[in-house]
């Protein structure tokens, strides 16, 4: 028997609208980090749009091109968050960044940690506490157990790039066919028993990770794959940054997926 048409305009609308929820979006914030460029006035640092060294642009390309969706999210809220399944909150702004910053709020928290108790991917990265809002991250990072520690390890002189080089893993997919990494000036995390360490070195937490009702929660203490250094204008041939973000991609891709 044939269907009539509404009814067979009706099961396309399904499919499509199924085809959409199944697509991952990854929503990038731009509330807490909202610098400007002194020279034109407009937002940078850690954004999609940025295709200078500062930007995301070429991690926004390697998840675009893993057919997930890339977005930029304003204050995180129920209709917000509620569109996306991937959440990067990176380098929120201190006061030395930004005249006015949006600090992380208890209102903030409630509605973030709510959407990741119901399946949310929350991904935090924070640099030394020099150039970050620590203080009020920490508020945020502290409801899964992580605390961001003021301190600045991995410090680099110039072209010293080993001096921030990473060469010995643990057994994790983020580091699957990896050898060698590069993340300069970082943090690093004091965790509690319900997180996993997942990059160590000399009994200091780099990476750390924990479910979180039907959630997860990833802390890394440097946004280390922006475009400077996720290829090879600067880093010398054996740093693998960019497989390092297709590493975190899958990864994360996976998670929300579940």
């Amino acid at each position: 028997m044939v269907k009539p048409l509404s009814a067979l305009l009706g099961l396309f609308l399904i499919s499509a609208s199924s085809l959409c929820r199944a697509q991952v979006v990854a929503g990038l914030d731009n509330w807490f980090n909202r610098e400007t460029s002194a020279k034109t006035g407009q937002p940078f640092h850690y954004l999609w749009n940025d295709s200078d060294d500062s930007g995301f642009s070429r991690w926004g390309e390697i998840i675009t091109q893993k057919g997930a969706r890339i977005t930029t999210l304003n204050k995180p809220n129920c209709k917000t968050l509620a569109g996306i399944d991937i959440y990067i909150i990176v380098d929120p702004d201190s006061i030395a960044e930004t005249p006015h910053p949006n600090y992380i709020m208890e209102d903030d928290i409630k509605n973030i940690v709510r959407w990741v108790k119901k399946g949310g991917v929350l991904v935090l990265m924070a640099n030394d506490g020099k150039h970050c809002g620590l203080t009020y991250l920490n508020h945020l990072s502290a409801k899964f157990g992580f605390t961001f520690n003021n301190v600045m390890l991995h410090p680099v002189v110039n072209n010293q790039y080993d001096m921030g080089a990473f060469t010995q893993f643990s057994d994790h997919p983020l580091f699957l066919n990896l050898k060698k990494i590069y993340m300069k000036e970082t943090s690093s995390l004091k965790i509690s028993e319900k997180v996993q360490p997942v990059l160590t070195e000399n009994e200091q937490v780099f990476i750390a990770e924990c479910t979180y009702g039907k959630g997860f929660v990833l802390a890394i203490t440097d946004p280390w794959i922006y475009n400077e250094y996720i290829d090879h204008n600067r880093l010398p041939a054996d740093f693998e940054n960019r497989k390092a973000a297709e590493n975190l991609t899958n990864y994360l891709l996976l998670k929300a997926r579940h």
